[in-house]
């Protein structure tokens, strides 16, 4: 019997093979950041999901972080291999925008909940969270309770960041104490540099250097201290919770003009903010979902700090200033 019915299974494979291999001829490019295609990142679970539906392959490629995803955009233009580009935020938009690239994806965008209400034609929220200084408790006893409190305390008591130019993060520190400190940002730098114990290109290195105990505070979001309770088991790391406010990311993905298929890159943005991708994001990305899921999420994070103030700089002022902002920044972390 298995002779026969393997001969038939190989039979019928024959017949069918050219129909698959035309369904499996589809292929979906997604520029991102590398922790969203990381093993645990949230991008492997949502491949498998999607691809249940598509008959296509996802093919994620990933650069450091945000920022550097659109300068490779920008220097590709439209020789970019993407359809989509997943992990720009809110900062950047305006800036996106005008390089011509992108396209209004035209989708049902009623699902999406984020804080302010944002909304776009062209760029889709798929998760958000506060910018936060992330401290080891071990370490820190007396965490900063305000951004002046970091800019102004205990210099031997360091901070790894990221660079603006490369790194979301990064950028949202910087737009962080521009919002809080206007015109005087520059001292505010001259004075926090002293406690930087390093810059890297973008949120991996930092916090790796957080974790294995190279340096006591590292800025990441409210929402990392719950995968160190969700898959650790510890409550070590935490926010601190500022009461001047925290400066907010909310992430995008959008549909390049140039995409090969369009249907199909409208259908992986639809999926982005379904449920079942959403359910993936809280406890792989470790930021709050966009949209619905379809369960509640874990208990942990009923325990972050939750900012009273939420900071946000509109994304056109940001593409006005942010070469300047950036080189005040420079000028400030430069000197001796």
């Amino acid at each position: 019997m298995r002779g026969i019915s393997t001969f038939i299974l190989a039979a019928t494979a024959a017949v069918f093979a050219p129909f698959a291999a035309e369904a499996q001829d589809k292929t979906l490019t997604v520029y991102t950041y590398e922790s969203f295609t990381s093993d645990w990142g949230p991008g492997p679970k949502i491949k498998a999901e999607f691809e249940k539906t598509c008959a296509c392959t996802v093919n994620f490629i990933g650069v450091a972080d945000g920022v550097a995803l659109l300068t490779r955009l920008k220097l590709e233009g439209a020789n970019a291999e993407a359809d989509i580009a997943l992990g720009i935020d809110t900062s950047l938009i305006s800036e996106a925008k005008a390089t011509g690239l992108f396209e209004a994806n035209g989708i049902e965008k009623s699902a999406v909940k984020v804080p302010g209400n944002y909304a776009d034609d062209t760029f889709l929220p798929y998760d958000y969270g506060h910018f936060a200084v992330i401290y080891d408790t071990q370490t820190i006893k007396t965490p900063p309770k305000s951004l002046k409190d970091l800019i102004e305390g205990d210099t031997s008591q360091k901070i790894a960041i990221q660079d603006p130019r490369t790194s979301t993060p990064g950028l949202g520190l910087l737009l962080w104490v521009k919002a809080v400190y206007g015109d005087k940002a520059p001292e505010a730098w001259a004075k926090l540099k002293d406690r930087v114990l390093t810059v890297t290109p973008g949120w991996s290195e930092a916090y790796g250097l957080f974790t294995k105990g190279e340096v006591p505070m590292v800025l990441s979001y409210t929402t990392s201290p719950a995968y160190h309770m969700v898959e650790e088991k510890t409550d070590r790391y935490q926010a601190a919770n500022f009461s001047d406010g925290h400066y907010i990311q909310i992430e995008v993905a959008g549909m390049l003009r140039h995409a090969k298929d369009k249907d199909l890159a409208k259908s992986f943005l639809t999926f982005l903010i379904s449920p079942a991708a959403q359910d993936i994001i809280p406890t792989t990305n470790w930021m709050m979902p966009a949209a619905a899921t379809s369960a509640p999420l874990p208990d942990a994070f009923d325990k972050l700090v939750k900012p009273a103030n939420t900071l946000l700089i509109g994304s056109d002022e940001v593409a006005k200033n942010r070469q300047a902002w950036i080189d005040e920044w420079l000028t400030a972390m430069s000197r001796k």
